[in-house]
């Protein structure tokens, strides 16, 4: 699924600007609404439409894109005076905005309608004798016309065997590819075949976002709120998530990264890794206590919130499974503002579902803002910051080895285990796994099944873990290296036992 990732495809090309030119405005718009409306133009500015049959449908699309990237919702297209782009202005152009759901939107004049499952024979059949597609069929759906073989959709039951037996490579499946990578079947259809997102099922991982090839799925950001917290002289604190290693070019070492992050305007950056050393070491205290003494059938993480929402909506029984422990972005965050409790806290992370962690009304106080990685180089760009350029003025020295390796898919089921094995030598640990929401499905029916007791279950809602979170600039393989290097450097490899007292 890890198909466009990391490849700077035009979809991700417009992403980036309208991100780029949202914080423009707020760093250096006089007149809000004029700039604001005129952004479109400034963007699509071109008369011969690039990507779609006309530039005012590119238009249309920049205009909603800027309306969620600056915590606005989109406007109702079924009505004939939709409202203006900059509708709602005031209530976005504060310091402070909570992200309102949804969340995650399909921008319903930016989405193909592509056929959501769909076999169908391309001119790669050679019209062979054997003919083994008509054999395997088991609805007698493909016959052969003027020698060619086709299929008829109105009794075709989609099973996929035509497919696996043609020896031309003849018949393609042709799937959503929004609706391919939600694991919990939140994508589904308007009355015109457009998708659109059933938000009482959606979990907010943005896969779905990272997958579309028409960028027709966005999220709502709040970097406009951000600067202008910034701007209001308020003490706004970053914590990084430790999948920012590599984010920002191969050059940029952790600590060229934190004096950017101070060059843009916090007061102070944290490791987000420091909640996940606190974290680590309650989880692994738990699991010794409740599961191997065999109290509690299994354990399940609590650190991605798209896998601990699908367990709580999907398997209401597990409740009680899943660790109780602050996220490690809520326990940072509790950190500074101990230290610091007159200061915001923003938490910058490849992820889209932290967006609405933050929102609940019990992190609220904790977590003033969540940005992404790649919203986060939209300021840079806005603020002419280049990277590359940093000289390190900073240390990036806050946690341990196992709070970094949280960034990657089964690195805090190790981070656990390693702090097991350190603390309490020879106690059997029991790991498992799973990555992408459909593979955490099936993990936790076998749970349910009785199949993994005494395990320790990490559930990832991204195929790769955090690194391939919806908000992230690089490719997951070399995210992974970096995010490797960067545990390595670290100064201890596990938490000390006392770490929860800090």
């Amino acid at each position: 699924m890890s198909g466009m990732r990391g490849i700077d495809t035009p979809v991700r090309e417009r992403r980036r600007r309208v991100f780029k030119e949202v914080a423009n405005l707020a760093y250096h718009s006089q007149n809000l609404k004029d700039d604001m409306e005129a952004l479109p133009y400034q963007i699509v500015d071109y008369e011969e439409p690039l990507y779609r049959e006309s530039v005012y449908r590119d238009r249309a699309i920049i205009r909603e894109r800027i309306r969620l990237a600056m915590g606005m919702s989109l406007r109702p297209e079924n009505r004939e005076h939709p409202g203006h782009l900059t509708q709602g202005l005031e209530e976005s152009n504060i310091g402070e905005k909570y992200y309102e759901p949804p969340l995650m939107q399909v921008i319903p004049s930016a989405c193909n309608a592509c056929p959501e499952d769909h076999y169908e024979v391309t001119s790669s059949c050679m019209g062979c004798v054997a003919h083994p597609c008509h054999s395997v069929c088991p609805r007698d759906a493909i016959s052969m016309v003027n020698g060619k073989s086709v299929i008829d959709q109105e009794k075709c039951i989609k099973c996929g065997k035509c497919k696996d037996v043609c020896p031309y490579d003849a018949i393609c499946h042709k799937e959503r590819p929004c609706k391919a990578a939600c694991g919990v079947n939140a994508i589904k259809s308007d009355r015109f075949g457009r998708a659109y997102i059933d938000n009482d099922i959606c979990v907010s991982c943005g896969m779905c976002m990272v997958s579309c090839p028409f960028g027709a799925i966005a999220d709502k950001s709040q970097i406009f709120q951000l600067i202008r917290a910034m701007q209001s002289g308020k003490q706004i604190i970053a914590q990084v998530a430790p999948a920012f290693a590599g984010q920002f070019g191969p050059r940029v070492t952790p600590d060229m990264f934190k004096t950017a992050l101070k060059e843009l305007g916090f007061a102070d950056v944290y490791e987000t890794a420091l909640g996940a050393d606190q974290g680590c070491a309650a989880e692994a205290e738990h699991y010794v206590r409740e599961v191997v003494s065999g109290k509690q059938d299994f354990a399940l993480t609590s650190c991605c919130p798209s896998w601990s929402v699908m367990a709580k909506h999907l398997f209401p029984e597990t409740i009680d499974k899943i660790s109780n422990e602050l996220t490690p972005m809520v326990a940072t965050a509790r950190i500074i503002k101990k230290e610091h409790p007159d200061a915001s806290v923003v938490f910058i992370g490849p992820c889209a579902s932290k967006k609405l962690e933050a929102s609940r009304r019990t992190v609220r106080s904790d977590v003033d803002f969540v940005i992404t990685f790649e919203e986060l180089t939209g300021m840079f760009e806005a603020k002419g910051i280049l990277l590359d350029e940093i000289k390190a003025m900073d240390e990036m020295q806050d946690a341990t080895g196992a709070g970094r390796g949280y960034g990657v898919a089964g690195g805090v089921a190790g981070a656990i285990e390693e702090y097991i094995k350190t603390y309490h030598p020879g106690t059997e640990v029991k790991i498992e796994h799973a990555e992408g929401l459909t593979e955490c499905k099936k993990m936790l029916l076998l749970a349910k099944a009785g199949r993994k007791n005494g395990c320790l279950i990490e559930g990832m809602a991204c195929p790769g873990g955090c690194i391939a979170g919806a908000g992230t600039n690089i490719a997951i393989a070399q995210a992974a290296k970096e995010v490797a290097k960067f545990k390595a450097a670290a100064k201890e490899p596990v938490p000390h036992e006392d770490v929860e007292g800090r």
